[in-house]
């Protein structure tokens, strides 16, 4: 059977392990083929049953409710360890943003590094974690050198490997911080490789995990990883703001001291005393409160992926995006789309990227007139995802079948961009 049969994905879904998951999420459109998992995870039903009762909860204990909800964000974070991570107990958190983590285990690493100036990381980073570095690069005199890698067109170009980072590697490198996964193309990152050899030179890495947790093993333990932070709204379904994760390897905690020294992370907490002394635990890296109503979210998405299992999570969407680039090859490629991303599993996550001159109108059209959700980035990219709880196979070939209709008829010339300014 060829990948171009609607049978061979129909196929697919009968023979998924996972596929009665997806009736445990909310899908409000049946004809619709969600292809932005890897943006914004779908609602679990169990989701909006663990919100109700923690409403109950918390109408009837009020602020009694505080003696067994303020340690919530650690075992929250070893239940994504364990489901999403390998990650052992006693070093994740679930609290705050990517954002604000991302910051205050940047700004440890550096510090556990006194007198070395320089911190690296690539063009084709996420946003954010550019310009949190270019600000604390600025407060303290620091040399960030960003790695020329960003050609969206190219996704060699874009993926970071001991060879690219090798040469700007020296003494005075303090800090190195990549994605896993990176945002654009879907390129993958070695990361026990990279993370040996910036120890070697005596740095510590902060891997960005976000889109990558709950699409792929990353086996945090088993691969050396000193310091990492991600999301739990991508992949891992848990909702638009919901609280984000660090994990700080046992190895480490000891050593590093974050900026924000939030009376969370004071070891005698409710003492309220005049001088702050870290937990020498994880919680030493917790702000403040954490968001009880974020974190059930987490707890009920986070404890599907466990029963799914990691394994087979990674399995079904290196299946799904060898689908995806076999589908490209028959029908895209004719049209002038080009790939952005690895044929290689092991060098991809679970989007990829397609380039295209028009891609932001392909992208709107694919909304307005295909009912198929992707995402656009920047300056030509129409990304494309399968989440793998609760997107089958079927949904994620009739989605290419519509973009190879829409592309090859030139409908989409018909719609105008603008409006939202989300992408």
């Amino acid at each position: 059977m060829n990948v171009t049969d609607r049978e061979f994905a129909l196929e697919l879904d009968k023979n998924d392990p996972l596929a009665h998951f997806k009736s445990q999420f909310v899908v409000t459109d049946p004809e619709m083929c969600y292809l932005d998992g890897n943006s914004l995870g779908r609602i679990p039903k169990a989701t909006i049953t663990a919100v109700n009762d923690f409403m109950v909860e918390w109408g009837a204990e009020v602020v009694t409710g505080w003696s067994h909800w303020v340690d919530e964000a650690q075992p929250t974070g070893d239940l994504l360890g364990e489901a999403a991570l390998g990650a052992g107990p006693g070093q994740v958190l679930v609290c705050d943003t990517t954002s604000v983590n991302f910051y205050q285990l940047c700004l440890a690493a550096i510090h556990a590094r006194p007198g070395r100036k320089t911190i690296i990381t690539d063009a084709a980073n996420f946003p954010t974690d550019r310009y949190i570095l270019d600000g604390i690069a600025k407060q303290f005199g620091l040399n960030l050198v960003i790695i020329d890698n960003e050609d969206p067109a190219i996704a060699t170009h874009e993926r970071i490997t001991t060879q690219v980072l090798a040469p700007y590697l020296n003494d005075d490198v303090t800090l190195v911080t990549l994605e896993i996964i990176q945002y654009r193309s879907g390129a993958r990152t070695d990361i026990k490789a990279i993370t040996e050899q910036v120890r070697a030179i005596g740095g510590l890495v902060v891997w960005d995990a976000s889109h990558a947790v709950g699409a792929i093993e990353l086996n945090l333990d088993a691969n050396g990883v000193d310091l990492c932070v991600g999301c739990t709204y991508k992949y891992g379904n848990s909702g638009p703001g919901s609280p984000a994760w660090l994990y700080v390897s046992k190895r480490v905690q000891k050593e590093l001291q974050v900026p924000i020294q939030g009376w969370f992370a004071q070891d005698a907490q409710f003492e309220m005393g005049p001088v702050f002394e870290r937990a020498q635990n994880i919680r030493g890296f917790q702000i403040a409160s954490p968001s009880l109503v974020g974190i059930r979210c987490v707890q009920s998405a986070f404890s599907m992926i466990k029963a799914a299992g990691i394994d087979a999570i990674a399995h079904k969407a290196a299946v799904g995006t060898q689908m995806m680039i076999d589908l490209y090859d028959a029908w895209l490629a004719p049209l002038g789309i080009e790939l952005n991303t690895s044929r290689d599993a092991k060098e991809r996550g679970g989007h990829i990227s397609l380039v295209h001159p028009d891609a932001a109108q392909i992208c709107l059209a694919l909304r307005e007139i295909s009912n198929v959700i992707p995402d656009y980035r920047t300056p030509n990219s129409i990304r494309l995802a399968i989440s793998p709880l609760p997107t089958s196979y079927i949904e994620v070939w009739d989605g290419f079948a519509r973009m190879r209709d829409l592309v090859a008829s030139g409908q989409y010339k018909t719609v105008k961009e603008g409006g939202s300014r989300v992408t």
